[in-house]
């Protein structure tokens, strides 16, 4: 594999991690490559984010590396904090929140089982706009997060209780059934714009 590619194959790992980061080690295991080969990799990548046309940087925090934005760059970020967020919501997060929705109270685990992709961002899209929130912890391991809907969920879709939610088909298929909540959730997303 090229350097250039190696080095395109690391800026989106850096950017799937998220809030979680990546290690050296988990690039090493994921690409295949030796430690120095990822290290060399990293400095470059380093080196061309120093750039003042990039926006982005590689921060390195108790050895876990998370991609992040420019200091420097700090007051656009808060303007586009002050400027109002469209009423739209991803397609991840309206799958999140139908998941949560029907399985209520739910772990970001078992909803990223569901699903099959990590859902911090949507959770915490989630969480930001307040249409769900933390429920409590489940006795396991860890006590994770148990999330589920909040009052602002029921007055965003007009419902009086989660009892006017739509019925799940009778069928065993996760698909089918995160398919008829995604379409129950996009209509209220429509009907919103």
């Amino acid at each position: 594999m090229e350097v250039a590619e190696l080095k395109a194959i690391i800026e989106g790992l850096l950017f799937a991690s998220g809030d979680e980061g990546i290690t050296v080690k988990q690039l090493q295991k994921v690409l295949g490559i030796s430690k120095e080969t990822v290290d060399h990799l990293l400095e470059e990548l380093k080196y061309e984010y120093e750039r003042r046309d990039r926006g982005i940087m590689i921060m390195s925090s108790n050895e876990v590396l998370h991609l992040t934005t420019k200091p420097e760059h700090s007051d656009y970020y808060k303007k586009l904090l002050e400027v109002p967020q469209s009423s739209r919501m991803s397609q991840a997060a309206l799958e999140t929140l139908a998941i949560i929705a029907y399985r209520q109270p739910i772990t970001k685990t078992e909803i990223e089982d569901i699903r099959g992709v990590k859902s911090d961002r949507p959770i915490q899209t989630l969480v930001t706009r307040s249409l769900i929130e933390e429920v409590g912890r489940k006795e396991s391991v860890g006590k994770p997060i148990l999330f589920g809907t909040s009052k602002e969920f029921l007055t965003y879709f007009g419902l009086t209780s989660l009892d006017e939610l739509p019925p799940l088909p009778d069928t065993d298929e996760p698909e089918d059934i995160n398919q008829e909540a995604d379409l129950f959730f996009e209509r209220f997303n429509d009907e919103l714009e």
